[in-house]
């Protein structure tokens, strides 16, 4: 059950620093609740979820991820993940660290994603 997290994690990542959209969107089922802020409504679909993550080549560059698996029950994984990247076209170069709840099916896919995160510029 570990390596089924830590995996979905490493290929997030690894496509997150590729700036690979279309891979990153696929390791999310076709009926995920997405929350893109812990604050705001869930993304309405998988092609909302899509979208968001065809942004990422146009807006940031020079990104590195790294995370730390906190907790994982039957279903549920907990998450500490940091990133540092450049935001364009400004170049601001931002740290990142945050937490991811989610959950994956018997594919593999992630169907329940939430995210908290606080953003430092320097």
């Amino acid at each position: 059950m570990v390596n089924n997290y830590k995996s979905w994690l490493e290929k997030l990542g690894r496509y997150w620093v590729d700036l690979n959209p279309k891979n990153a969107s696929e390791l999310f089922s076709k009926d995920v609740i997405y929350y893109e802020s812990a604050l705001k409504e869930p993304l309405a679909d998988w092609n909302a979820v899509s979208d968001l993550w065809k942004i990422i080549p146009s807006n940031q560059k020079n990104v590195s991820f790294d995370f730390e698996i906190i907790s994982i029950t039957q279903n549920l994984c907990v998450a500490n993940w940091q990133v540092k990247r450049t935001m364009l076209p400004q170049n601001v170069k931002q740290n990142i660290n945050g937490i991811f709840v989610f959950k994956l099916n018997e594919d593999g896919l992630c169907y329940y994603f939430k995210q908290w995160r606080a953003v430092e510029d320097f």
